[in-house]
């Protein structure tokens, strides 16, 4: 193969971006090239309140000694080692080999794999929590993919998911809409590896449901006792329900 071709398959991954189509092949290579500085980003980016949300999300799993969680969308596993430490077996799955890669070089101890939300490589009833951070609404059909959480969930088992949202305060909401969502690609230029992404990001986040509406699907999915946590005025939404 000439030289100029390996030239442009790095360019072309350097560049990746998903579009609102959410194509999984476009997503997962958009992911791959954010991978080195994934969680670096989220920090800068939000401040670091990313870390309060996470630890929101941790409490509302509740993880206990001996259960089996699968965190979904879990990027490097920063997100799975809180529900390891309390002692759960987790799975840390996600689309991305990129995003794989890097979690394995930084914590090995931990279980990856990859899997597409949408057809899930594990049998019905495997766990007793399901959780999702931040990555539900990169999947090309949400509704399928609350199901299918919903199928490896045993009876009686509980989703959490973990997700940006619409901000319940009219003139907040307005100044996250306007100003502070349509910033996050210029913050990015500076940090990130793949600047575009972070266009995607803004652009996914004006688009998501709001909570009574991830909620509604959350329950013709099949979820039982739904209900909702807004964390930081609703720009973040924890949202659970019951197998």
């Amino acid at each position: 193969m000439p030289a100029d071709s390996w030239k442009d398959d790095r360019v072309t991954k350097k560049d990746a971006r998903a579009t609102l189509a959410k194509r999984r092949a476009d997503v997962a290579a958009m992911f791959d090239g954010v991978a080195p500085r994934y969680d670096l980003m989220n920090d800068v980016m939000t401040g670091g309140v990313m870390r309060w949300w996470r630890h929101e999300a941790l409490r509302a799993i509740d993880p206990r000694p001996g259960e089996r969680i699968l965190d979904l969308a879990a990027g490097t596993g920063a997100s799975s080692r809180p529900f390891e430490r309390a002692g759960a077996l987790v799975v840390s799955a996600d689309l991305s080999l990129g995003m794989l890669q890097e979690g394995r070089r930084r914590a090995p101890d931990l279980h990856f794999v990859n899997a597409d939300a949408l057809h899930l490589p594990f049998a019905d009833g495997a766990f007793d929590a399901v959780t999702i951070s931040y990555g539900l609404r990169n999947v090309e059909d949400t509704l399928a993919a609350l199901a299918e959480m919903r199928r490896v969930t045993r009876p009686g088992g509980r989703v959490v998911i973990n997700e940006v949202s619409t901000p319940t305060w009219g003139p907040f909401r307005a100044l996250y809409r306007r100003v502070i969502v349509p910033a996050l690609p210029t913050m990015s230029d500076l940090l990130s590896s793949n600047p575009g992404a972070y266009d995607y990001l803004a652009e996914s986040t004006l688009a998501w449901p709001d909570q009574r509406r991830l909620a509604d699907l959350m329950v013709e999915a099949g979820w039982r006792h739904v209900e909702w946590k807004n964390l930081s005025g609703g720009m973040v939404a924890l949202h659970r329900g019951i197998a």
